[in-house]
């Protein structure tokens, strides 16, 4: 199997290829038009509202035990096909 050489860049290419793509990639001003739209649609809800949300504890926690559920169902899917699987290739 023949192994693939690495080659070094020497340093002039390599920063003349810098000098190049630092050229090439100028940085642009969108227009406030774009800027305008982004932030009507990126909407982070007041403070207010995260500490309401965060204060119902009782819709939390049967959000937790959901999560923790499901990751107990698929825990045990996955341990039966394992051992259904491991038997047939015996």
């Amino acid at each position: 199997m023949a192994r693939s050489k690495t080659t070094t860049l020497p340093d002039e290419l390599l920063s003349s290829l810098e000098a190049r793509l630092a050229g090439t990639l100028k940085p642009i001003q969108p227009s406030s038009d774009i800027v305008q739209r982004l932030r009507e649609r990126i909407h982070f809800p007041a403070r207010e509202q995260i500490a309401l949300r965060l204060s119902d504890w009782k819709k939390m926690f049967l959000v937790l035990g959901g999560v923790m559920s499901g990751m107990v169902v698929v825990i045990t899917l996955a341990r039966a096909f394992f051992y259904l699987w491991s038997r047939k290739s015996m």
